[in-house]
């Protein structure tokens, strides 16, 4: 199947309002790494940078920002004692390169924790959670369910071929893990990223996904039929890993995969050849 790719420019006219950010970092190295990124995806806006917490409290005070970008290690007073500081604090994304400072981070109900140096990947998976969460944005009358296109028909974006690929999750099929890949299948394309399966699977909706195997994640709602060995998905059959037909069958709604020797719902059908796929999953 050839790829098709959509830009975020040609989704423009569906996006008239961003996401403000600001960079908050002492290193002028790590800020401009940022600042790349942000440039990158054209949901997101960058309003300034600042190198410390004083500058950082004198920019809010005048400028109304969506999504805070915090280094945790900063001069006179760490990223996570200054947002204590903040009443009414935008949402935070922090950046550091000290992994001691995650769980405190998220006590502060940060959306996530990048450790640096920050990859753009693991940038685009922190930046995804954002646009998926339906919330007040603090110092602003709007809501990011109303800065961003049609809540419910929630999507991500995926980098491919050097381009951003928006996805609607309801057009998702199956993924595919590639080792250091993943290849997402849907209705109407397929796309290659460079993403690990793992990460994708903390990102989707747990009532709409499912992951059947170590290298398959599947939307519950396109399954075709099933049976003991595989599901079938668009003509496509996917195994189902021995580590994961308890969550299949409670999942499907059976008593037990185990006596589903044949397939339901639409086909009937032996399945021989997944025994190989067993001793990988």
């Amino acid at each position: 199947m050839r790829t098709v790719f959509i830009t975020l420019n040609e989704m423009l006219m569906q996006q008239p309002k961003k996401i403000i950010c600001l960079v908050i970092d002492d290193e002028p190295p790590a800020r401009d790494i940022l600042k790349n990124y942000i440039a990158s995806v054209d949901l997101l806006q960058l309003a300034g940078e600042c190198s410390n917490a004083v500058e950082t409290l004198s920019f809010l005070q005048g400028h109304s920002v969506d999504l805070l970008f915090l280094d945790i290690k900063m001069p006179h007073i760490l990223g996570t004692s200054f947002l204590r500081t903040l009443k009414n604090p935008p949402k935070v994304i922090f950046t550091t390169a000290y992994r001691k400072y995650a769980v405190e981070g998220f006590d502060l109900n940060a959306v996530d924790f990048l450790l640096k140096p920050v990859s753009f990947e693991r940038f685009l998976q922190a930046v995804n959670k954002v646009m998926q969460m339906n919330i007040h944005v603090a110092g602003n009358t709007n809501t990011l369910n109303e800065a961003l296109p049609d809540q419910s028909h929630p999507f991500l974006y995926f980098r491919a071929e050097r381009k951003m690929v928006k996805v609607f999750l309801e057009d998702i099929l199956f993924i595919e893990s590639l080792k250091d890949y993943i290849k997402v299948v849907t209705t109407n394309k397929v796309i290659v990223s460079k993403q690990s399966i793992s990460s994708l699977d903390e990102m989707l909706p747990k009532d709409a996904f499912i992951r059947v195997h170590r290298s398959y994640m599947i939307a519950i709602n396109k399954i075709d039929s099933y049976n003991t060995d595989s599901i079938e998905i668009s003509k496509k059959e996917i195994p189902i890993g021995r580590l994961f037909r308890h969550d299949v069958s409670r999942v499907l709604n059976i008593p037990s995969l185990k006596n589903a020797t044949t397939r339901q719902s639409i086909t009937l059908k032996e399945n021989s050849d997944n025994e190989n796929h067993e001793k990988n999953s």
